[in-house]
């Protein structure tokens, strides 16, 4: 039986996005994270959280807690448009996503390199180009029940979400290839 049959017979079992976290990793503040920031804010439609340096170093002229880059959760509908518009840019790259991206509950990440590579965006030599890591993370219905504050449980092995899962739905929903290597 395909996955297809058992999401139709059981749409409990059927996996779905839980968020999106877009990273930034400018490198630097000042104006490029600044800029960087209207760049994220234009491709996701919601504002940026700055992320801060962990530790020093100086070969860089990075400084603990200096803002170096940017991250944005996404949920729900924005978090599926923005992911047809990434694997849009992700495939005008000339790249493809590999199995070996998914970790054995599903989640997986993808870098595109230019952010120019999204539909409607353009070249402006005074933003430059800024590239991003894309993480998905899966979760079923359900799964609410192993964070909630009150009468905590813990999700069964098989209601986890399973790598060729979450692969058949990447490829049905967005019509996306994934090469198995």
């Amino acid at each position: 039986m395909s996955f297809q049959e058992v999401w139709e017979k059981e749409p409990m079992k059927k996996p779905r996005i839980q968020k999106i976290t877009v990273n930034f990793g400018v490198g630097e503040a000042g104006d490029r994270l600044t800029i960087g920031a209207k760049v994220i804010e234009e491709l996701t439609g919601q504002s940026p959280v700055r992320t801060l340096a962990k530790q020093t170093n100086p070969a860089y002229g990075i400084r603990k807690k200096l803002p170096i880059g940017l991250k944005v959760t996404l949920r729900g509908k924005n978090a599926e448009e923005f992911l047809k518009n990434a694997f849009t840019a992700f495939k005008a790259c000339g790249k493809v996503l590999y199995a070996s991206s998914f970790d054995q509950v599903g989640n997986f990440s993808f870098g595109v390199p230019e952010h120019i590579d999204f539909p409607g965006q353009k070249y402006d030599p005074s933003v430059g180009i800024y590239g991003m890591d894309v993480c998905v993370t899966f979760d079923k219905a359900g799964y609410r029940v192993k964070s909630r504050k009150l009468k905590r449980s813990h999700i069964p092995k098989k209601h986890l979400v399973t790598k060729d899962e979450a692969i058949e739905y990447i490829q049905t929903k967005f019509d996306t290839e994934v090469v198995r290597e």
